[in-house]
């Protein structure tokens, strides 16, 4: 199964396309798409999308899973971000993807197994996990692939469950 994973944010969006075969993962490709700053925003929000349905139309995944928007201090930074999510439910809905959505906590627990977990412990997990030779960058890239990743383990333990049923 092929996941495309999700951090989603106006300047920089982070993905990862994390395969499973066998209860293997590998990384596929991952990236981040990011848009001028001196862009309008309508102009950044339609190159974010246009690039992630070109790379759904390239890698056809199965499902896309994307991090939950939490809440913010910064009410411009939530908004931005709450745009560019927006842009990529669409890009996902429009290829006919089913999009599962992932709080920090979430990822954080299925990654390391503590939800509260550090920014650079999520990093160092999907690095060894995925035998990368070093922590993808930017963060957004890293944090796409981990939701990837914790997407592929909650699909394993749905699938686990409804066996036992």
């Amino acid at each position: 199964m092929l996941i495309l994973g999700l951090d989603p944010g106006t300047a920089t969006t982070g993905y990862g396309l994390v395969r499973e075969v066998e209860g293997e993962l590998a990384v596929v490709e991952y990236g981040a798409i990011t848009t001028p700053a001196q862009l309008a925003p309508a102009e950044r929000l339609r190159q974010i999308y246009q690039e992630l349905s070109a790379i759904i139309a390239r890698h056809a995944p199965a499902a896309v899973a994307v991090e939950k928007l939490f809440f913010s201090r910064n009410v411009r930074t939530a908004m931005a971000v709450g745009q560019a999510r927006g842009v990529a439910l669409l890009a996902a809905a429009n290829a006919g993807l089913p999009v599962y959505e992932y709080t920090p906590s979430e990822v954080k627990q299925a990654i390391t197994g503590y939800g509260g977990a550090r920014k650079a412990q999520v990093q160092q997990m999907v690095q060894l996990l995925l035998e990368l030779e070093e922590v993808p960058r930017p963060d957004d890239v890293a944090d796409a692939i981990a939701v990837a990743v914790c997407h592929l383990y909650s699909a394993r333990l749905m699938d686990l469950l409804a066996r036992q049923e």
